[in-house]
């Protein structure tokens, strides 16, 4: 593997996809693409990742890689990668619940950067390390105004009397794929959140491209014992995502 010394290598304006993978097949190739190139667009760099390019990669890959695996694309000015990596999320997590915690380091929702998905990852890598230490799932960023904005690795969505809440991308977030799914298929709304509201929501779970949909059993001290509509929109999502083996999307 050859690496180039770009502004991708030197200062982070690079961009990467983490999808997952199910028996062979990407899931939300589509979206994760169209999000990857307006990134790309957005840091200057001239050039785009087609759905061409990946089936062209995983036909020359080992299919035992992906059967649940997930497959990392990173693109920079004179760079593009294609790596294989691992899907550590079981199901005893998700019957556990995971445990949450908030993050004493402030999302900047000014920064030009917080909406893509970019090398300059740092401050997840740390405090996703340091909720591990701690014993804990995941760790939530509050931004310079004290607004719930997303996890490490995460967003978070809260539930109330069946409707489905999460912070609005004005907070100073990254959107995120099942994310876009949660608020085309299962009505989602945005807004504002603050810690001290947490109490007032019945349900809570967190989302990225391979936990899928996780339940948060406690944040910050606050149980959820509840997770009904939880589990109902997992398995909703779980069969949305069969459609991606029958289909080449």
């Amino acid at each position: 593997m050859q690496i180039h010394a770009d502004d991708g290598y030197f200062f982070g304006l690079s961009v990467f996809e983490t999808i997952g993978m199910k028996h062979g097949h990407p899931l939300f190739l589509k979206e994760h693409l169209e999000r990857m190139n307006a990134s790309a667009k957005a840091l200057g760099i001239c050039r785009e990742v087609t759905k061409d390019m990946v089936f062209s990669w995983l036909a020359s890959a080992p299919q035992n890689l992906f059967q649940h695996g997930a497959l990392k694309i990173m693109l920079s000015a004179e760079n593009l990668l294609f790596l294989p990596r691992e899907n550590h999320y079981e199901e005893a997590q998700y019957q556990k619940g995971f445990t949450v915690d908030y993050s004493q380091v402030r999302r900047n929702e000014t920064s030009p950067l917080v909406r893509h998905k970019t090398a300059n990852y740092g401050d997840c890598i740390l405090e996703k390390r340091a909720s591990a230490a701690q014993g804990l799932d995941e760790r939530i960023f509050r931004n310079t105004r004290g607004e719930i904005t997303e996890g490490t690795v995460s967003n978070i969505f809260f539930i109330k009397n069946g409707k489905l809440f999460t912070p609005s991308v004005s907070c100073g977030l990254l959107p995120g794929i099942i994310r876009r799914y949660l608020l085309e298929q299962e009505n989602a709304r945005e807004t504002v959140l603050y810690p001290e509201q947490a109490a007032e929501y019945d349900e809570c779970f967190l989302t990225n491209s391979l936990m899928g949909i996780m339940p948060v059993k406690s944040l910050d001290g606050h149980l959820f014992s509840r997770r009904e509509k939880t589990e109902q929109i997992r398995q909703h999502y779980q069969e949305y995502c069969r459609i991606f083996e029958k289909h080449d999307p």
